[in-house]
């Protein structure tokens, strides 16, 4: 089995974790652990596998440093 390591998903695209779960329960416990860090999660079945889809939407993006100059 080789999963796409990404999926759109209802027009969003989710990238795969990388793991192969042989079981539904512990594909459950890792996608728990992904929502509570405030990712959207996707399980899809194939070959009697479970895979799981993450995305997260950026909301802030913090710059640091000082700016460059500004080109006239």
């Amino acid at each position: 089995m080789t999963p796409a390591n990404f999926r759109l998903i209802a027009g969003k695209k989710f990238m795969w974790d990388g793991v192969v779960y042989d079981s539904p329960a512990a594909a459950a416990a890792r996608e728990q652990d992904y929502a509570a860090q405030g990712f959207e999660t996707a399980r899809v079945e194939e070959d009697g596998k479970v895979l799981l889809y993450t995305r997260r939407v950026v909301k802030e993006i913090v710059l640091q440093g000082t700016p460059p100059p500004a080109r006239l």
